[in-house]
């Protein structure tokens, strides 16, 4: 996608891409690839999707809840790879931004090291063009079965940050759907507004459109792409009557008249 204010032009890339599924080191791998792909292809902002390192949980959708056992292990691995923002897998990926020379914000399992170190958030990573973490924020409210995985976030998180690209903030998956935190993004003054998620649906890309007629933000909305041969093979038997796609992505850019321009 190609934005134009003021006479200044300049690429987001939505990534649309998988993980590799429950695999920290190896998706981290894959994302400075992509980094420094989208760069070399002149991008100045890199969004990834909802919790891409190492996978968004979609099993708490498949996986009955009576299963204790089932959901226990997969919580056990997801945990085992789990990001800490100031640990060596984030020192990885600023390397790449700065390496790249660009903007970075990236969906992350993040473990609470601030705490017991066993809980985790969703979170979206934000790092500068010179491999600064500029922030981070935690999704407030996880949606049904992901409480069964994520812990609950609260406002101190909630901010944007001026880049030389302008204002970019953002909200993950449906606390889209929530208008004060809209609004927080509004009043703080967003410009780029940034909605990675797990929801591929018209209804979806019916309200990014609302959110950038609303603010008069760009929206740029980013899903991974999913297909049943990216879960592992344990997973595999309950998604006996998937087809090839667990999730299409979908992902959109939509400038400030609610018009798609880029997906």
């Amino acid at each position: 996608m190609t934005v134009e204010e003021h006479s200044d032009r300049f690429k987001i890339a939505a990534v649309q891409a998988s993980p590799v599924f429950l695999d920290r080191d190896a998706t981290i791998d894959k994302a400075c690839a992509l980094i420094a792909e989208v760069a070399a292809n002149g991008a100045r902002l890199a969004l990834f999707p909802e919790a891409f390192v190492p996978a968004y949980p979609d099993w708490v959708w498949a996986v009955p809840p009576s299963d204790g056992g089932t959901l226990g292990a997969l919580y056990d691995r997801l945990l085992a790879n789990s990001v800490s923002v100031s640990g060596p897998e984030t020192e990885r990926l600023c390397l790449a931004a700065r390496e790249a020379g660009i903007h970075v914000a990236i969906g992350i399992n993040e473990r609470n090291d601030e705490a017991s170190g066993t809980s985790l958030y969703n979170t979206l990573l934000y790092i500068g063009s010179d491999g600064r973490v500029l922030g981070k924020h935690r999704k407030l409210m996880p949606t049904g079965g992901e409480r069964m995985i994520w812990a609950q976030g609260d406002g101190s998180t909630l901010d944007v940050y001026d880049t030389p690209l302008g204002k970019v903030g953002g909200l993950i998956c449906w606390e889209n759907y929530m208008p004060l935190a809209r609004y927080a993004m509004y009043a703080w003054g967003a410009e780029i507004y940034l909605a990675p998620t797990w929801d591929r649906s018209e209804a979806w890309l019916n309200s990014l459109r609302h959110i950038a007629r609303e603010g008069h933000v760009y929206v740029v909305g980013c899903c991974m792409g999913l297909r049943k041969s990216d879960l592992p093979d344990d997973l595999l038997p309950f998604y006996k009557d998937a087809g090839e796609w667990i999730n299409v992505g979908n992902s959109v850019v939509v400038d400030p008249n609610g018009r798609f321009i880029a997906g």
